[in-house]
């Protein structure tokens, strides 16, 4: 059973940005499996009747083309996927929880007919029209996208902004409220969850389908 994220999740990627090695991690690993990875395990577990099964990723960065060569993330994430690179998003960090969904991965035809529906009056006032109570509600439309207008489309499109997204989420970032530490987390990530669902819905729909 899912009863929240502990203070100890916390001090663990507190600890971890201050010291990321491996001495670290094998010292302090069992608190990282105790208090991150289970919790977050049970959480997803809950969650899967409504949204489907959930995953948690790795803890240990890719540093095989990267700079920087810190071996650990210095967050816990959870996602459920509900179509190709579209799906919604826990995580934990030193900062608090944070929840999010959308469309994060894409390849040259799911941006294609991202921008398609969205120069569609029918489909893009749609999506104005999402975005735009989820910002309402407390959420942060994000994602990749460009710094200028992307090919083919009037510099004055009446959603130019959104055409400009080669990727497109919502996030909110909750902190450390004092529920953390309690199963209210669950109803507040499920609550989260559910304002989102009608994004990556339309998301599905629009570029959520076979690729090449």
């Amino acid at each position: 059973m899912f009863s929240g994220f502990s203070d100890a999740a916390l001090d663990f990627y507190e600890d971890l940005e201050a010291d990321n090695s491996k001495t670290f991690w094998t010292a302090h690993k069992a608190v990282y499996e105790s208090s991150v990875r289970a919790p977050m395990v049970g959480l997803l577990v809950e969650l899967e009747r409504d949204f489907g099964e959930g995953k948690v990723f790795r803890p240990y960065r890719d540093v095989r083309f990267s700079k920087d060569k810190t071996p650990y993330k210095t967050h816990q994430g959870g996602v459920v996927m509900v179509g190709p690179g579209i799906g919604y998003y826990v995580q934990i960090d030193a900062s608090g929880l944070f929840v999010g969904g959308g469309f994060y991965q894409n390849t040259p035809d799911q941006v294609a007919r991202l921008r398609a529906a969205v120069d569609s009056d029918l489909r893009g006032e749609q999506l104005v029209r999402l975005t735009r109570a989820l910002e309402k509600s407390g959420f942060e439309i994000g994602g990749d996208r460009l710094k200028t207008r992307p090919r083919g489309f009037a510099e004055d499109h009446p959603r130019l902004e959104l055409l400009r997204h080669r990727t497109l989420t919502a996030g909110r970032s909750y902190g450390c409220p004092q529920w953390l530490d309690s199963a209210r987390t669950l109803t507040e990530v499920r609550a989260s969850w559910e304002s989102l669902r009608p994004l990556t819905e339309w998301l599905t729909d629009v570029v959520g389908g076979p690729t090449g």
